[in-house]
């Protein structure tokens, strides 16, 4: 078995034994019975960039598309363009477009012909200039008719504009419901807990979840034909818990809570929640194989398979949570989904070696090293670049 030289959080260096248990990726044997979204990162072409930390991303647009395929492979569909993409944390509208694009026709040539769903925001505008709710309305609607043009369902992501403004319940009620009623098909809507984005505090008029969640029901009922589903990254299972049960039949509640979703997709026995979730990009072989054994009414396997994944998924999207994008990226290098591991704005440096030496090793144990003498040669690069021998 391969074995190397991991640091600890304690400043100690630790021999690590790999398992050489893996998954290995594959389709889902049968029609799975929740819907399922991870949401992708973007990599960048190191030999193209310029000025990482100003202006547009040079994408490597083999990388980052190829990644894609290989979650479709797993059966898994596609939240695109989103915060796990960078979306305001170095990946700029033009861009996304650009991303959208791609993966629109991407999808459209796949043998499974996925689902793939795209996060619509306002960030082609700055924040000056979206003053009130007509303003944030029009940057809205210039991107949802992008996405529609290029194929794709759209994702109400949510704006920091409205915070910015301080808007009320009404100002994100009448947004909204101009939104839904332009769109051509039902959408998804989007909250993101400020754990994500700080920005983001006291989004749908409240900083009491109470009253927020009060305020996105009723723009859901007053709408409820344009709303395919809501995600919600909040990760409070007792609220998302309680939010799925009063949402109208047939909305659907997509979770984004990384730490929970095995739980919540399960269900309690009578209501059960869908996935939209980073986390799923990072552990695809074991979501689709669980996700499979729910579908045969397998429990125990599917715990089986998702349960190691959970530590994985904490650690991924520790506090500060919103640079959990380089976990993501990280994997999927390991597992020669990509062949570097260069993100927009050199992202891949927000996260320390102990951090990537930890997901290693919580990799290796919900067995998803899927190549392990790949991954074993790409941590030690990456130690040695740290100085670590």
């Amino acid at each position: 078995m391969l074995s190397l030289s991991l640091p600890t959080y304690n400043n100690r260096l630790e021999d690590y034994r790999l398992s050489g248990d893996a998954l290995t990726p594959r389709a889902p044997r049968i029609p799975l019975t929740r819907t399922a979204f991870a949401a992708a990162h973007v990599v960048s072409d190191p030999r193209a960039e310029r000025d990482p930390w100003l202006g547009s991303p040079a994408v490597d647009w083999d990388n980052t598309l190829g990644f894609r395929n290989w979650l479709w492979d797993q059966g898994l569909g596609l939240a695109e363009a989103m915060d796990t993409a960078q979306r305001g944390m170095g990946v700029d509208w033009p861009t996304a477009k650009e991303l959208i694009e791609r993966t629109m026709r991407e999808a459209r040539a796949h043998p499974l012909r996925p689902r793939v769903a795209c996060g619509a925001g306002t960030d082609q505008k700055d924040l000056s200039e979206l003053r009130n709710a007509d303003d944030i309305t029009a940057a809205y609607g210039e991107q949802m008719e992008a996405i529609e043009a290029a194929g794709g369902q759209i994702i109400l992501m949510a704006s920091r504009a409205f915070p910015a403004i301080k808007a009320g319940p009404d100002e994100y009620a009448k947004v909204y419901g101009k939104l839904l009623d332009q769109a051509s098909e039902p959408v998804i809507l989007h909250w993101l807990g400020d754990m994500f984005d700080p920005a983001l505090t006291g989004y749908w008029g409240s900083n009491d979840v109470g009253a927020a969640s009060d305020a996105v029901l009723s723009i859901i009922n007053a709408h409820e034909k344009k709303v395919d589903g809501i995600k919600i990254s909040l990760l409070d299972r007792t609220h998302e818990e309680a939010f799925r049960a009063r949402l109208p039949d047939g909305v659907r509640l997509y979770t984004g809570d990384d730490f929970n979703y095995a739980d919540l997709i399960e269900g309690d026995g009578t209501r059960f929640s869908h996935a939209l979730l980073g986390a799923f990009a990072a552990i695809a072989p074991a979501a689709s194989q669980a996700l499979e054994a729910l579908a045969e009414g397998d429990t125990q396997a599917y715990r089986q398979l998702f349960d190691p994944t959970v530590p994985l998924s904490r650690e991924i999207f520790k506090t500060p949570t919103q640079f959990y994008k380089a976990g993501i990226a990280f994997l999927a290098w390991l597992n020669d989904a990509q062949s570097h591991f260069i993100m927009p704005g050199g992202f891949q440096s927000s996260r320390e070696i102990t951090h990537y030496a930890e997901v290693f090793r919580l990799a290796d144990k919900a067995r998803l090293l899927s190549k392990p003498d790949v991954a074993a040669q790409r941590m030690t690069l990456l130690l040695k670049l740290h100085g670590i021998e």
